[in-house]
This record gives C-alpha cells, structure tokens and sequence, in this order.
C-alpha cells in the first residue's frame, strides 16, 4: 500500500512539473512568435497575429533602460497581459498627440519597473519601425478605485502595473505608474 501511494505521489509530482515546464516553453514559444509578427509586420505594413487564432497583435516594440525590449501588444485584456505588455484601447499610438499608455504583469513583463529611476531612457518603437524617445519624469502609486489613469492630449507614454510588486496575491486597487516625456523621434532602427 505504501509503495502505491509512493508511486501516486511521484506521478502526481511529475504530472504538475511537466505542466509547468510545458506553460514556460508555451510562454518562450509565444515570445518568438509575436516578435516574429512584429518583424513581418514591420517589413508589410500589414498587421499580423502571432498565431491564426490570436486575439492581438503586436503594436510596438518598447526598450526600458538596461532591459530587454518588450513586445508590446493591442489591448489590457488578461489573454493578452499574458503573452506581454499591452497598449490599452483609447489610448495615443507612439507619436501621437495622446498619451500612450502600456500596462503589463508585476511579476512578469515589468518585474523590472521598479528599477526604472527618474530621467531615465525610454523607447518606444512605432509600426513603421520609427524608435520615439522618452524621459521618465514622475512615479508614483495610485489607487484604481478612486483615480482614473491620467491620459493628455500630449506625446506621453504612461507605464502601469499592480501594486506592491513583491504582493503575495494579486488583484489589489493599488497601481504603480511611470511617466515619460516625449523628447524626440528617430529614423527605423532595426535592433
């Protein structure tokens, strides 16, 4: 009987690492393919999903200081919040004269935004392959219950993620923002 529940344990033990090995190479798989679309779309002009059934697709490409760049894709929804940052609906495309605001995971995407000091570096590039500099000029934490997230009628970019980052669960009020300046756009760079 011992032996049994022995082996039961293992197998279940195996059942949930293979599970979660196989969400990590889903999760590297996805990231390969979005930067693929995005490098199709940038050749195209024409948006491409990352895979058929996709419900986004990548709409910029986003470089925080000392970090590796982004994939940033169309919509805040939780399906796209998981395969990487997202740029919210209603707000400003790179560029545009409103402020463009991106969200992504705490724990995953913008794990690093912490880090982010004031004046620091931020690009964002645009679908036509134009790289747009930014300044980060405020952070600060909010409360979602009671503060709408501040979007102008200027060339901003607004990044936002949940709040504490070291929070043991998820889904609490509090949003950690950074605000960058626009400075300047620059000619296609491929990286």
């Amino acid at each position: 009987m011992r032996t049994l529940f022995f082996l039961l344990c293992l197998a279940a033990g195996l059942w949930q690492l293979g599970s979660a090995g196989w969400l990590l190479a889903k999760a590297q798989l996805a990231q390969i393919l979005i930067a693929h679309a995005w490098e199709e779309q940038l050749q195209s002009g024409v948006r491409q999903k990352p895979w058929p059934w996709a419900d986004t697709w990548p709409v910029a490409r986003l470089q925080l200081a000392g970090q590796s760049p982004l994939m940033v894709l169309s919509g805040g929804s939780g399906q796209s919040l998981a395969f990487g940052p997202g740029m919210l609906a209603g707000s400003g495309h790179p560029g545009e004269l409103r402020t463009t605001v991106i969200a992504a995971h705490r724990d995953t995407h913008f794990a690093g935004l912490e880090k982010v000091r004031r004046d620091s570096a931020v690009y964002l590039q645009d679908h036509h392959g134009r790289w747009h500099t930014y300044r980060v000029a405020e952070r600060r934490i909010v409360n979602s219950a009671r503060e709408r997230l501040p979007i102008f009628a200027e060339r901003g970019l607004l990044l936002v993620t949940c709040y504490p980052f070291n929070a043991l669960a998820a889904g609490g009020s509090l949003r950690y923002l950074v605000y960058a300046e626009y400075q300047s756009t620059g000619k296609p760079v491929r990286l």
